[in-house]
């Protein structure tokens, strides 16, 4: 087994390979002066078991074309199997036709992920699970669930905690952390007028006193979070945290997560954290390492992977 990565997200692929007691596999990922990108891979693969570590956040085509031709270099070079990793799935928000004359650019990736030599896929919180049938390779789609439910047991009474999802589309996944951490379900009922603006209509569920945890798979201008801690807030809860497993936060998001009425968004490093992220008071990361690690070992030997959940 050897782990490799590209630029995306070193951090993880390092804390990966402490997890799993082995180097960091030795590759070049370089541009030319033109931004064309080259790959060299720096040590023998002939026969191995072959992980490469890269999630295709911003700039995604730039780290997608990364994972492309990292995949096309190790096929080339003989290597036994090629395992995808990819802890963000970028276009997974494109998984379906929502208007007429649109790609499915989820499927597009899938197919050029394929084609490109991966033998299977792995990673984390898909944003739709039906994003697994469009690759024509094994794929497993790993939950962060554990993960941020550890967290809130550690750091909450659990007796006062009701999980809420921030929109309708996200019940299953919120009922899910309320069943692991046996507590009360609440759903946010909103109406989206345009593309990256919401407007909440209503609380379904009392939240009155409660410990509000907001759950969700990704958060990218934040509108959505923060309109909807102000919703549970003035219906009477004591305050609202936010735990979401891929913090994209593009353009302004840290500033209105930082002025809004949340008491902390808890976000892993599925994606790796900018500065701002870093420093910013109520914004925490928590790390995926140990997951992903176990998940790879598991791959590796051949064992389950959906045991993790059990």
């Amino acid at each position: 087994m050897k782990v490799f990565a590209g630029n995306s997200n070193r951090q993880l692929a390092e804390a990966i390979c402490n997890y799993l007691n082995v180097p960091m596999g030795k590759a070049s990922v370089r541009r030319f002066a033109d931004q064309e990108i080259f790959v060299e891979i720096q040590e023998n693969v002939r026969g191995e078991d072959i992980f490469v570590v890269q999630s295709t956040s911003y700039p995604t085509n730039d780290h997608l074309m990364e994972l492309l031709i990292m995949i096309d270099a190790f096929r080339r070079s003989s290597a036994r199997r090629i395992t995808a990793v990819l802890p963000y799935f970028g276009y997974a928000r494109q998984d379906r036709r929502a208007s007429g004359r649109t790609p499915i650019s989820a499927k597009l990736v899938a197919n050029l992920i394929t084609r490109a030599g991966a033998d299977r896929v792995l990673t984390l919180d898909l944003h739709a699970g039906q994003i697994q049938g469009f690759f024509d390779i094994p794929t497993d789609n790993l939950f962060a669930a554990p993960v941020l439910a550890r967290d809130v047991k550690a750091r909450r009474n659990l007796e006062n905690v009701m999980v809420v999802s921030p929109d309708v589309g996200g019940v299953v996944r919120a009922r899910a952390l309320a069943k692991r951490l046996d507590c009360l379900l609440a759903i946010v009922d909103k109406r989206r007028e345009r593309p990256g603006e919401s407007e909440v209509m209503n609380i379904i569920g009392d939240v009155e006193g409660k410990e509000c945890i907001l759950i969700d798979d990704i958060i990218d201008s934040g509108g959505t979070l923060c309109n909807a801690a102000e919703a549970l807030l003035n219906n009477g809860a004591i305050n609202v945290t936010a735990y979401i497993t891929h913090g994209v936060l593009s353009g302004n998001a840290v500033e209105r997560i930082t002025n809004s009425k949340l008491q902390e968004l808890v976000i892993t490093d599925s994606i790796q954290p900018r500065s701002d992220m870093v420093t910013a008071p109520n914004i925490r990361v928590i790390s995926t390492a140990p997951l992903i690690g176990e998940a790879i070992n598991r791959t590796s030997h051949e064992s389950s992977v959906s045991s993790l959940f059990d």
